[in-house]
């Protein structure tokens, strides 16, 4: 497991994630960071609890409306959309895989 340092509303969280997937993480750290920075100039003052709420319910919104625009109802998604699921799905059942055939036969 790797460990990363992120940094969001202006303090520094260590965490830990998979070995290969730091850039992810810190990446979608500052996607939060960014929302809880517009939250505190939107409403100012407010405590850090409220903060990440706002923070929290800003991204939920964003999330909501590219949903909403990107694919009609109960369609799954398709074309290029689709390829980086399937990679993650063929990753993670290679690794199941992988985990059964190394389990000891009497465990």
């Amino acid at each position: 497991m790797a460990e990363v340092s992120v940094e969001v509303a202006g303090r520094f969280y260590p965490l830990t994630c998979r070995d290969g997937e730091e850039a992810h993480l810190r990446l979608i750290a500052g996607l939060v960071d960014a929302k809880a920075k517009d939250a505190a100039r939107a409403v100012g003052g407010v405590n850090e609890t409220r903060q990440m709420l706002l923070a929290a319910l800003l991204l939920a919104d964003e999330l909501n409306d590219r949903r909403l625009a990107d694919a009609p109802p109960n369609e799954p998604p398709s074309g290029p959309d689709l390829a980086p699921i399937l990679e993650t799905l063929a990753e993670r059942m290679e690794s199941l895989a992988e985990r059964l055939e190394n389990k000891p036969a009497n465990a």
